[in-house]
């Protein structure tokens, strides 16, 4: 369990979206919503720098008042976001709605800072940059889907050996063109060392079956690493070792008490990430020969880490001292 990162661990860069979530909120007047900074990269970026991984963040941060409130987040986490020039356009807002504990959303995102990020405006990577993780609906529209798979490839093929991880984080009522969809994320399958899905995520791009053959038929897209999480039963890892032999562990989900599972798995991605920093195994070449016991324990780290976050409501990931205290 990462204890804190080294000084000279390599940086960690978040790419996608930041948006504000709408979280509803009994009053004595009725339902309103709470405006809170969130977005599935947003939020993996927090859960990092909070968890003593360097981070930097990458998206269009609007000018107005929302867009004020997630920089202010990301600063107050320690977030690096120099990377993050201020766009004159509005903010996304995601209106989130519970059922039985389970996030859904109404996303308003036309022409907003993020949706209209094109493939030009994708930054230079800073040297101290080992691994970039991306995922979320920034790969969903355009021109923004273009921008953040020409970061992927310019990173993959830059020769400098940094660790590709993406989650997809699907959300199928936000997908118009499907085939376009998918055929990005085989795409970034490919560029990518390690891919998190959740199990409704996995069974979407490959269809029903045993997990474990679906998660294998990811595998033999190209990544060391499919990981797959089941919320309360926890998460499982496909991996393969040196020889090229089959891998896998699993870890079972810390018993808590769930406010709801908003941010849930971003968290989990910190974590896992923040793991993989502290054993020195953020890179391509180390992941491929991490042994079986240093795997499960960052995603039992991971697990432990998104733990924490469902027992609070909205997208609050802990501090590293948090999972500390916890053990």
């Amino acid at each position: 369990m990462p204890a804190s990162s080294s000084p000279r661990s390599p940086a960690l860069l978040c790419a996608g979206e930041a948006l504000i979530d709408m979280v509803p909120r009994d009053t004595p007047e009725g339902r309103a919503f709470l405006p809170l900074p969130g977005g599935a990269v947003f939020n993996t970026a927090i859960a990092a720098a909070r968890l003593g991984t360097p981070t930097l963040f990458w998206y269009g941060l609007s000018t107005d008042l929302f867009g004020d409130q997630l920089r202010a987040a990301l600063d107050a986490a320690g977030v690096d976001t120099r990377l993050c020039r201020p766009v004159d356009r509005p903010t996304t807002l995601a209106f989130v709605t519970l059922v039985e504990g389970q996030a859904r959303y109404l996303f308003l995102d036309e022409n907003t800072a993020g949706r209209l990020l094109a493939p030009d405006d994708v930054p230079e990577v800073p040297e101290e940059v080992g691994a970039l993780f991306l995922g979320g609906i920034s790969l969903v529209g355009e021109p923004v889907g273009s921008a953040m798979e020409a970061l992927a490839a310019r990173v993959a093929a830059d020769g400098r050996g940094r660790l590709i991880m993406l989650d997809p984080n699907i959300r199928p009522g936000f997908i118009r063109d499907e085939a376009a969809y998918r055929a990005r994320i085989d795409r970034l399958i490919r560029l990518s060392h390690v891919v998190k899905l959740s199990d409704e995520d996995l069974f979407w791009l490959t269809g029903p079956g045993d997990l474990a053959t679906q998660a294998r038929r990811v595998q033999a897209l190209g990544p060391r690493l499919v990981l797959v999480t089941l919320g309360a039963r926890g998460a499982r890892a496909f991996g393969r070792d040196a020889q090229g032999g089959d891998i896998e562990v699993s870890v079972a989900a810390p018993a808590v008490t769930v406010a709801d599972t908003v941010g849930a798995g971003d968290t989990f991605n910190a974590g896992f990430l923040s793991a993989l920093a502290e054993a020195g195994a953020l890179a391509p070449d180390r992941l491929a020969a991490l042994p079986p016991a240093t795997l499960q324990a960052a995603l039992a780290f991971a697990a432990r880490a998104a733990a924490v976050s469902v027992t609070r409501a909205g997208a609050n990931p802990p501090w590293r001292s948090e999972i500390l205290e916890g053990e």
